[in-house]
């Protein structure tokens, strides 16, 4: 199988490839902007481009692809500061490169990587599940809406076999400037790892939806290799199973792991980063659950998977 991977060289995208070169017959295409420390291999193949260049976008696709993992976007801070940029990545490049792979007749399987922001917020105060519907307030979040509409018509036409994950917080991103609003979630296990204070900026107990980003690719490879989309609402669009964790108790786990001081973690909640990122409700992920996804169990495992990841660096 061939499979191509956007925004390979990206913080999920890395970890997608270090699972998939474990696959037996699978060959990878990785296509970013960036592919920095990465080795072609003779199951890897390296393709450097910008997602909007039509040029690089056919290049990287060049004979014909078995399936996509479409992890390439512009995150939710750098969206919200130029929607004309999240346009142009998050939507008419993702378009062109949905139609450009159902042009080989194979009929793909498409895994598109999809957001909880797709909920908008605040969200329902008995929690979300497979009915909840869309009301999305940030233009990443509506953007990506947009985007799992396309997966699923083109579905629907037979053109691929596509499905939409909305991921929740994936930690722990390497230190620095991503471009997401949720970045305190990963800065958080740096601080402490490091011997750091760290100023929380939600309340001790606001709650988010995390997952580990060893998990996370876990469950974008079974995606794109096994999951039953038989087993999928209509929309093809389903959350992806999430620990719903406290700040509080993630701080604690976080120190409980690296033998932090306890009062390393202070709090001076900002009201507005709180609603959006930290009062998520309850998560029921049946469908999500049948097709064979999961979450990484307890917190504990989130951490250490987490914390094994920053540490291979």
């Amino acid at each position: 199988m061939k499979i191509l991977v956007t925004g390979a060289g990206g913080f999920i995208g890395r970890e997608v490839l270090r699972r998939l070169a474990a696959e037996q017959g699978t060959e990878v295409v990785a296509f970013d902007a960036n592919l920095a420390g990465l080795v072609a291999t003779p199951t890897l193949t390296l393709k450097t481009g910008d997602l909007a260049d039509a040029t690089a976008r056919d290049a990287a696709i060049d004979a014909g692809v078995d399936a996509v993992i479409h992890l390439a976007a512009v995150p939710g801070g750098a969206a919200e500061a130029d929607p004309a940029l999240s346009q142009r990545v998050n939507i008419d490049a993702t378009l062109d490169l949905f139609t450009a792979v159902a042009r080989g007749g194979n009929r793909p399987r498409v895994v598109f990587s999809s957001t909880i922001a797709v909920y908008g917020d605040p969200l329902p105060p008995g929690g979300v599940d497979d009915a909840t519907p869309l009301a999305p307030r940030m233009i990443y979040g509506a953007h990506k809406a947009m985007a799992e509409v396309m997966v699923a018509t083109l579905s629907r036409r037979g053109a691929i076999d596509g499905l939409s994950l909305r991921l929740p917080g994936i930690l722990a991103r390497p230190r620095g400037s991503s471009g997401m609003k949720s970045a305190f979630m990963s800065n958080l296990f740096h601080a402490l790892r490091e011997g750091q204070p760290f100023v929380s900026p939600v309340s001790p107990l606001g709650t988010m939806w995390l997952m580990s980003v060893t998990q996370c690719a876990g469950n974008l490879v079974r995606a794109v290799l096994s999951a039953d989309t038989a087993r999928l609402p209509a929309g093809r669009a389903v959350a992806l199973p999430a620990q719903r964790v406290t700040m509080r108790d993630l701080a604690a786990a976080v120190a409980r792991a690296t033998g932090a001081a306890s009062g390393g973690v202070t709090y001076a909640p900002d009201a507005a980063l709180e609603a959006g990122f930290a009062a998520h409700t309850p998560l029921a992920t049946p469908a999500a659950e049948a097709a064979g996804f999961a979450h990484d169990g307890d917190v504990d495992t989130l951490v250490a998977r987490a914390l094994e990841v920053i540490a291979r660096g």
